[in-house]
């Protein structure tokens, strides 16, 4: 192979590889001058210290060895006489390090035929670092995929550059997608996985509810409504809370949109996930009856102390307030950070005039 043929295939290789893995030319050029390196040690010795160089004009390969001026030489590779370094730099002094560039016509068949799996192997460290950088960037964004597989219960996402991986923990009990379905997650971590950097995607964390509001609701986006607080139990029902910081915006009718359309669509993008957008407060006696919702809320009395609050709700709510299983009151508790206990008007009824009898007795006695 000629030398001009030998940079031809170089330049040749150097622009697929631009285009196929999408990496920048000097990452290319570092991997291939790192690839040159190992093939000239593996063919002329790996005890030897060697520089090597690609013009980035003309893709010349340039290599040197890096040895020692010493009074006697032990070993060729690593050292030189101080008599041969003088021929070759009038400086030279004993002690110093000679960079000797080396005559290697025959090298370029060699760096053809040898460094091709270097190269290719620094390629993928090249990629991983850009995929763990890139993933790194969007922890707790929305990402949308293709499910490509199931593995040992893990849905498997095709996220373009890389892999998403859906662990059992972070799916909805009510989702079952199959292989070609779209799929949105929130990006929960990216860990170093034995084949490369490992997408860790969640269907079922406060977060993907958070993000597709945000992808939904332009004022959210425009920072023009706030979201301060989101609760779920994935797949069953979810809490969220807003705060409008402009007086003529409503912040819950800004979720909803016109006629539902807005909160519809992440409904249907959570599997039918019921979803209530609760009005936020500063007061918290009101923020709490908000919680409540759909139940209608009488009266809240709070004990800051121990950030517990009564709650009373006409009989006929009652139910609804607790919520089956007593998942309306549970994540109201969550979304509030209060413990909440629920009365109905009858049942604080009958304990207060309990309550006042035996104030009565007391005071008769």
């Amino acid at each position: 192979m000629s030398e001009d043929s030998s940079k031809s295939e170089i330049f040749k290789a150097l622009e697929a590889i631009q285009n196929e893995r999408k990496l920048s030319k000097e990452k290319i050029i570092e991997a291939i001058e790192y690839a040159l390196q190992k093939a000239y040690e593996r063919n002329y010795g790996a005890n030897q210290r060697v520089i090597t160089e690609l013009d980035r004009d003309t893709a010349a390969i340039h290599i040197w060895q890096r040895k020692t001026v010493v009074p006697e030489v032990l070993d060729s590779n690593t050292e030189i006489s101080l008599e041969d370094a003088l021929l070759l730099s009038e400086d030279a002094e004993l002690g110093m390090e000679l960079d000797i560039e080396v005559q290697n016509d025959a090298f370029g068949r060699i760096a053809a035929q040898s460094a091709k799996q270097v190269i290719l192997q620094r390629m993928r460290e090249f990629e991983r670092d850009i995929i763990r950088e890139e993933f790194s960037d969007r922890k707790g964004k929305l990402m949308s995929g293709t499910v490509v597989r199931h593995e040992r219960r893990e849905i498997i996402v095709d996220l373009g550059r890389a892999e998403g991986i859906i662990p059992p923990s972070e799916q909805a009990h009510n989702e079952f997608f199959r292989v070609g379905d779209r799929v949105k997650a929130l990006v929960l971590d990216v860990r170093d996985g034995q084949h490369g950097p490992q997408i860790i995607l969640s269907r079922s964390s406060p977060g993907l509810l958070k993000c597709l509001f945000e992808s939904q609701v332009p004022e959210i986006e425009k920072k023009v409504v706030q979201v301060k607080a989101v609760v779920r139990e994935a797949g069953l029902r979810s809490k969220i809370a807003v705060k409008s910081n402009d007086p003529n915006v409503d912040p819950v009718g800004a979720c909803v949109g016109p006629k539902g359309s807005r909160v519809q669509g992440i409904v249907e993008e959570l599997r039918n996930e019921k979803i209530d957008v609760i009005p936020w407060s500063d007061d918290i006696a009101e923020f709490i009856a908000n919680a409540l919702q759909p139940s209608h809320v009488t009266k809240v009395t709070l004990n800051k102390e121990q950030s517990n609050a009564v709650v009373i709700v006409p009989d006929q709510q009652l139910p609804l307030a607790i919520g089956r299983e007593g998942q309306n009151a549970r994540l109201a508790a969550k979304l509030t950070g209060w413990h909440i206990d629920i009365k109905s008007e009858s049942s604080a009824a009958q304990e207060a005039a309990k309550q006042a009898a035996a104030q009565k007795t007391e005071d008769e006695g």
